[in-house]
């Protein structure tokens, strides 16, 4: 096998990387809460009252949310849509830490999610299957 024909893997490696990283996060989050709370938005707080939620479930609402998507993007199920979701989720949270290494990891994180989006169903993803029927 010569790199040209291995090109045709490169979309299920960036999905799966990107599924792995964001189901990660999502189960971390959701086993032990309490290590993400310095990761809280500044702004989150103030929303506080308003929102009826304290820090904690926000996290677990957070990690469900990550974890549901991870899993649509793992098995390509949705593609495009759990891509475009996960590249806002992880741009927003990027732009919230301001000018540093993590929201400039988090934001080229989020565009090689974006990238998934753009690509949509790679060979390997139930959407491809259930669109070649």
């Amino acid at each position: 096998m010569d790199l040209k024909s291995m090109h045709r893997y490169a979309p299920l490696v960036l999905r799966l990387a990107m599924s792995f990283v964001v189901l990660w996060f999502g189960f971390t989050q959701l086993v032990a809460p309490q290590t993400f709370m310095g990761y809280m938005p500044s702004w989150m707080p103030m929303m506080g009252p308003m929102m009826h939620m304290q820090p904690v479930s926000f996290i677990t609402f957070n990690a469900v949310f990550e974890i549901i998507f991870g899993f649509l993007l793992l098995l390509g199920f949705f593609t495009r849509i759990a891509a475009f979701l996960l590249f806002l989720h992880i741009f927003f949270i990027g732009i919230n830490f301001g000018y540093n290494d993590i929201a400039v990891r988090d934001i080229g994180l989020s565009l090689a999610t974006l990238a998934v989006c753009l690509q949509g169903p790679d060979a390997w993803c139930l959407d491809h299957n259930k669109l070649k029927r």
